[in-house]
């Protein structure tokens, strides 16, 4: 059995690559194959290439309603999907917020009352029009501006995996920065699938919890990736979508699911969530597993849904 590794930077973070099999040279033709996928998209989805589809869109679907590609346009009706069910948590229209909290290529500053009410009114799925007959996408709003950091991750994994899987591949694990990864079958006959540790949001050196994969896929999401302080208050790069105003009440978010798309989307999510309205939701994704922590009175509080329960 051999093992080929490999990476690639793209979308703001690594991507890293592990397959098994008998044949290094097919492995490796098979995983940069993969890659070249995830560059492809990431000139596709890029909140910050002019040159993006999503560049174009951002500029030009106020005008007038833009032709997209079908895939893209079936990305965008499933993050209008996410959005109905997740009442407007998850949010790709987030881009107006996220450039007045100063986190497009910063490390955020609180904005005025007044920037913040109008950002707000250049927020929401329910603003863009998609027309299945024309595949095209309009805005209601002119400024509005389609950011896809909280799902264009986990798409690109999907895509590549996709690729992989019409390959013959059947051990492999990809990941992007750590943070959202899919699994191809188990590392060894021996194994189960792929053990994946979750790190306690406060305590990187400690390990709360593992989950094992195969052919499943996993995201985990922390509000604090990207932050700043502001009356001692630390404020981190997840918005709520819905306030205009950073996440305060969670510390991290973990989903295993069969789409890698879904996991990216919903690990954002559940960040805005409360655990009751995290429960339902749940119930709509067969054989779902999440995770989420919560801060209450300087401790943790877990919802656990599938996951090994957390080492206290």
């Amino acid at each position: 059995m051999h093992s080929v590794k490999l990476a690639l930077n793209a979308m703001a973070t690594r991507f890293e690559l592990v397959l098994h099999g008998d044949d290094p040279v097919f492995l490796r033709a098979a995983g940069q194959e993969a890659l070249a996928e995830i560059k492809r998209l990431h000139q596709r989805l890029s909140f910050y290439d002019p040159s993006s589809s999503i560049s174009h869109i951002n500029r030009t679907a106020y005008k007038y309603p833009v032709k997209i590609n079908p895939n893209l346009f079936s990305l965008l009706t499933l993050s209008k999907d996410l959005y109905q069910l997740t009442h407007g948590a998850f949010d790709v229209t987030i881009g107006p917020l996220m450039k007045t909290w100063g986190f497009v290529q910063g490390s955020g500053a609180w904005p005025t009352e007044s920037d913040r009410i109008e950002a707000l009114d250049k927020t929401g799925m329910n603003k863009v029009i998609l027309d299945d007959d024309t595949c095209t996408v309009a805005f209601q709003r002119d400024g509005m501006a389609i950011d896809l950091g909280a799902i264009g991750k986990g798409y690109a994994i999907e895509e590549a995996t996709k690729i992989l899987h019409e390959c013959g591949i059947t051990s492999a694990l990809l990941h992007g920065g750590t943070s959202t990864m899919t699994a191809i079958g188990t590392p060894s006959q021996d194994d189960d699938g792929w053990s994946i540790g979750v790190v306690d949001p406060l305590d990187h050196s400690n390990v709360l919890t593992s989950v094992t994969l195969n052919d499943e896929a996993f995201s985990v999401s922390a509000p604090h990736g990207k932050a700043f302080k502001e009356d001692n208050q630390i404020l981190g790069h997840i918005i709520d979508p819905r306030l205009g105003y950073p996440v305060q009440s969670a510390n991290l978010s973990a989903v295993s699911y069969s789409s890698a798309t879904v996991c990216d989307a919903l690990s954002t999510a559940f960040l805005v969530l409360e655990p009751d309205e995290i429960s339902k939701i749940a119930q709509n994704f067969n054989k779902i597993r999440i995770l989420g922590i919560y801060p209450r009175e300087n401790e943790q509080n877990y919802v656990e849904i599938g996951f090994p329960s957390i080492n206290q």
